[in-house]
């Protein structure tokens, strides 16, 4: 459904010019608004309150580091997986046995949340049960897009680069200017909101 009065303005002009329907005009103008520039090269969020609010979302959830009940809602169940995720390291290649016991003290469901990395994209894997992190990012398109959250954009991509705490003249305490300095703890520089267990 349309929210936006100018919106639909644009539509119906486009409509009358074309002879489509609401829906394909409203389709193609989205398509043609998602191919811009200025759309593509979306500004940074700041990281500070970027973090606030994945920690805020995800509160509720994991104690002590663990997870007490799957969220219902995709986009804190994406921030939960965030936090998953920071116990992988990049560029590891890891067996079905080692997601497993990497999971395990987490919560009981090891399958169901290897499932879900791998289905929004947070671990790939192959025909053999071999799993790794993707090299960048993954792609969000529709609804996706819509639920990521800013601390994924802003923390994701620097994780699987392996570049968390590597910005020139920055040390691993200065590096995040949101993130505490003591690794130990929570939301220190090893994770997203906690330090990262070694596989």
């Amino acid at each position: 459904m349309t929210r936006s009065s100018d919106f639909k303005k644009l539509v119906r002009a486009r409509m009358e010019r074309t002879g489509e329907n609401f829906t394909a005009a409203r389709a193609a103008l989205l398509a043609q608004a998602a191919t811009r520039p200025e759309r593509i090269a979306a500004p940074t969020p700041d990281p500070a309150a970027a973090r606030a609010h994945h920690e805020k979302l995800i509160r509720p959830f994991l104690h002590d580091g663990l997870l007490e009940r799957i969220p219902a809602k995709r986009k804190t169940r994406l921030s939960v997986l965030l936090e998953l995720l920071a116990r992988f390291a990049p560029g590891e290649v890891y067996t079905e046995a080692e997601v497993g016991d990497i999971l395990r003290p987490v919560h009981e469901d090891v399958a169901y949340l290897r499932r879900e990395l791998v289905d929004y994209g947070y671990l790939e894997r192959d025909g053999v049960g071999a799993y790794w992190l993707p090299d960048a990012p993954p792609v969000r398109v529709g609804n996706m897009a819509q639920e990521v959250s800013d601390w994924e954009v802003v923390w994701l991509p620097r994780f699987l680069a392996g570049t968390l705490g590597e910005e020139p003249g920055a040390s691993a305490e200065t590096a995040d200017p949101a993130r505490p300095a003591d690794p130990a703890e929570p939301g220190g520089p090893a994770g997203p909101a906690g330090p990262a267990v070694s596989a």
